[in-house]
């Protein structure tokens, strides 16, 4: 599966309604943002059961500007609707990877009730 854009209009939706959904929030005149395309076009070929989402932070201030963006490009990562990850900067292929192993193994519902109740 490929990238998908995402604007103001479908983010939420496309967080809610999939288990995983990696976003990269870049834009065109941003050189390292260029650099992790072709990574994040990949990573996303090789793992189609994810949602690769893309933020032009140009197109979509508001939505950037939600996201609190400073930097650009940033990688967010969320599962079951809960943001688990966000980090600005490009990654090579090995680190993004990492990421994505760390988010599929990640169990959020027990991260989300640990959240919740710290003492128990």
């Amino acid at each position: 599966m490929s990238t998908t854009t995402l604007t103001s209009q479908t983010f939420a939706q496309t967080v809610e309604d999939n288990d995983i959904v990696l976003v990269d929030f870049w834009a065109a005149w941003c050189g390292p943002c260029r650099m992790f395309a072709p990574v994040y076009e990949q990573a996303a070929e090789q793992h189609p059961e994810i949602v690769f989402g893309k933020v032009d932070t140009e197109a979509e201030r508001d939505l950037a500007g939600w996201a609190q963006i400073t930097s650009i490009p940033t990688l967010m990562a969320f599962k079951k609707g809960h943001l688990v990850f966000a980090q600005p900067g490009a990654l090579p292929a090995a680190a993004l990877q990492q990421v994505i192993d760390a988010v599929v193994e990640l169990d959020v519902d027990a991260a989300v009730a640990a959240a919740e109740n710290p003492t128990s």
